[in-house]
This record gives C-alpha cells, structure tokens and sequence, in this order.
C-alpha cells in the first residue's frame, strides 16, 4: 500500500460538516476546518461554527482509496492540478489547525499573486515598473497557502514579527509561534 497524502475534494454545496462525517464513518481520515464566527439576527447574536473553505474537505487517503472516497454521498470530485489530484502539504494542513487554534474569527482572501511573485504594473503612475510582492501589516497576521491560492488572515495585538529565513518568509509573532507570511 502507498503512502496516504492530503488532498482536497470537492462536495455538494454546505455539505462539508456531512462529507466529514461519512468519511469518518468509512474510517477515511479527513478534516472540515471549522471557523467560529459571530451572526446577528434580528432578535440575538450567536458564535456559530461553519466550514472555513466552502464546498472543500481535506482527506488523508492512498492512491488505492481515491475510488472508494469518490464514492461518498456528497463528495463531487477531487481538487485537480495539472490534470492530478492535487497533493496538499502536511505542513499547510498543520498551519490551518494551529492557526485556528491560535486566533478567532478567520478570513480567507482569495490571492492570484503570491510573496516573492515578480510582478509588473500595468496602469496609474507606476505603471511598467516591476517589483516583488510583499506584505507587511502590524496588526494582521497571515499565512500563504500556496496550493489552495488562499491566504488566511487574523488580526491580532502587536504582531512583532523577525525573519527567520528570508526566501520561505517565515516569522514569528510575538506569540512565538511559526507563521508564514
């Protein structure tokens, strides 16, 4: 049997929490990341729980298992890169965890750009100048997660942050926690 690596797949809209729960039924491991936010209707507010990424779940299967997982209620497809399913990294689904450990309140920011991206400007006053994309805010944190185009941003108190190592652009906060930015 090969090694089991994360992937993405599809499901039927607002049915992440359901996809989460047959697959655990069919001992698939998988992860729904749940963010806790705040509604208001007329009468309360009220701290609910929903999928942070709509119509995703991560699961952790081997290549044998893809037929059985796409056999899921609800499960649509998998996430495709290059015509593949597309290999999530342990280390992205480990940031998601502890990211939504750590802070409350979770936006996601969809990205066509990446840090370190070359980039060029093509309209207004700089327009033909070419530079690398950076992000620095005093009171966001954020992560990059390349292979889903998302970046993940909270905000928090302070965040002093140091370079740790220049090309990956990791730091940590004043928590001393690891964070990409």
């Amino acid at each position: 049997m090969s090694d089991k690596k994360w992937y993405a797949v599809y499901t039927k809209v607002r049915w992440e929490k359901k996809v989460s729960e047959l697959l655990a039924k069919k001992k698939i491991e998988n992860y729904c990341p749940l963010n806790r936010v705040t509604r208001q209707w007329a009468d309360r507010r009220k701290v609910i729980t929903e999928p942070l990424f709509t119509s995703y779940v991560f699961v952790r299967v081997s290549a044998e298992e893809h037929t059985q997982l796409l056999k899921t209620d609800g499960v649509i497809s998998f996430v495709y890169w290059l015509g593949k399913p597309a290999v999530i990294r342990d280390g992205e689904i480990d940031m998601i965890q502890n990211f939504l450990r750590d802070y409350p309140a979770i936006t996601l920011e969809r990205t066509p750009v990446n840090v370190n991206d070359m980039v060029r400007v093509i309209s207004g006053p700089l327009m033909s100048k070419e530079g690398h994309v950076i992000a620095i805010k005093s009171k966001t944190v954020k992560i990059m997660l390349p292979s889903l185009g998302y970046i993940m941003a909270a905000e928090v108190e302070n965040a002093n942050i140091e370079v740790i190592h220049e090309n990956l652009n990791l730091f940590v906060g004043n928590t001393g926690k690891l964070a990409l930015s």
